[in-house]
């Protein structure tokens, strides 16, 4: 249930803000902030990131597409939805089918908005954008940045959720829309 009710917060009111540190990969900004009981947070942080996409793939013989990578921040290998960051400009739809294709090398197939979701409302100022696409096949090969070690497993319904269930995909952006697939489907 999301809309407003009428005895939410108000939003705060931003009376400063300071870029501390500007880098592709990490944007973190000080606000100054008044609260609506008029008490004001001087230090309040901030990390700004571009939307991320991820989708859960599923080939028309019912295999989701999964992939593998290690993650240096918790120095592990683990279960992932194929996923990225949007280009400037770019939709969700479109950069997540770009995603998909240029890391699994699969595309096709029918897309829908599966959810989005918020890493961390608290201190990021980004969305995640979840989508499901069925039917996908196999269309051309990997097409990786210089950094991305990825392997793509093709994987089968019952392992999929042990996988989730196991604790195997650690990426909580990337286990909720396979929880909210496997609750749909009933």
């Amino acid at each position: 249930m999301s809309g407003r009710f009428d005895n939410d917060p108000e939003h705060w009111e931003v009376l400063e803000s300071i870029y501390l540190h500007r880098r592709p990969w990490l944007t973190m900004r000080q606000d100054k902030v008044r609260l609506a009981s008029r008490r004001t947070i001087d230090d309040y942080y901030v990390q700004e990131f571009p939307a991320w996409v991820n989708v859960l793939a599923i080939t028309k013989g019912d295999d989701a597409v999964l992939i593998r990578q290690y993650r240096h921040g918790l120095g592990e290998v683990s279960w992932e939805l194929p996923a990225g960051v949007l280009d400037d400009g770019e939709s969700p739809l479109d950069g997540a089918r770009r995603e998909l294709l240029e890391g699994t090398g699969y595309s096709g197939g029918a897309w829908t908005p599966l959810m989005e979701l918020s890493p961390n409302p608290a201190i990021q100022n980004n969305i995640s954008y979840s989508f499901l696409a069925e039917g996908v096949s196999l269309a051309g090969s990997q097409q990786l940045d210089p950094t991305e070690e990825i392997t793509v497993h093709l994987t089968p319904l019952d392992r999929r959720r042990e996988i989730v269930f196991d604790g195997g995909m650690l990426q909580a952006l990337h286990s909720a829309p396979v929880l909210k697939y496997f609750l749909q489907r009933g």
